[in-house]
């Protein structure tokens, strides 16, 4: 589906002071941009920022920094997190949001700007053969994603897809992950602690279950891009 061209995105977003339009100037810098020096958790394909909003307000103690590509989304993004933190009586002081083309991440982030997790929820699942290796999962993204999570950091995600949900099982294994929790209908006994997406809330109504699985990095490097 075209999404469509939202004009007052760019100019939001760029008088946005917890926004980046270039992220590659921050290589290494990424944690003196906060605040406060505390655990960082990144978002990969935060769309419109319902995660974010749903997580960053209740965890001042963490801070969040959400990707996507597109200021069509950033742009809600941003106006999904400003009235989340309003309703909590907190300015954003724990949220960054950057564009970026997420398989270009090792442009924009390095070993310097580790995270204790990385969140993928909802990511593209590129069903055809050719097209697997642009899967956010896919062992060439994750042997990036090694570089940036702390030791024994842990990488969360979510899918509607049976056989993104499966494939992604056995590249976290082929990579040095071990597997902490998974689940192939997470509605079934919900977490307390669950945030919808604009996508989960979407495929929940069309009656689609809800794949999920938690994942922690081992020591042991192993990962064929």
């Amino acid at each position: 589906m075209r999404m469509r061209t939202k004009h007052w995105a760019a100019p939001e977003l760029n008088a946005c002071p917890y926004f980046y339009r270039k992220p590659e100037q921050y290589l290494g810098r990424w944690h003196s941009l906060f605040a406060r020096r505390q655990p960082v958790y990144l978002e990969l394909g935060c769309g419109k920022g319902l995660f974010l909003a749903g997580a960053a307000p209740r965890n001042p103690q963490v801070n969040y920094i959400g990707i996507d590509l597109k200021d069509a989304v950033l742009g809600p993004a941003r106006r999904n997190i400003e009235q989340a933190f309003r309703g909590a009586g907190r300015p954003v002081d724990n949220v960054i949001l950057t564009a970026l083309n997420i398989e270009q991440i090792q442009n924009a982030m390095g070993p310097q700007d580790q995270v204790s997790r990385i969140y993928i929820n909802f990511c593209n699942p590129w069903p055809r053969k050719k097209h697997k290796k642009r899967r956010l999962t896919h062992p060439r993204q994750l042997v990036h994603y090694r570089q940036l999570l702390v030791p024994g950091g842990e990488l969360h995600f979510k899918t509607d897809d049976d056989e993104l949900y499966e494939d992604t099982k056995g590249y976290l294994e082929s990579c040095g992950f071990e597997i902490l929790t998974g689940t192939e209908d997470l509605y079934a006994d919900p977490p307390e602690d669950n945030i919808q997406t604009e996508h989960e809330k979407m495929f929940l109504q069309q009656g689609i279950r809800i794949k999920a699985l938690t994942a922690r990095m081992l020591s042991e490097p192993g990962c064929e891009p």
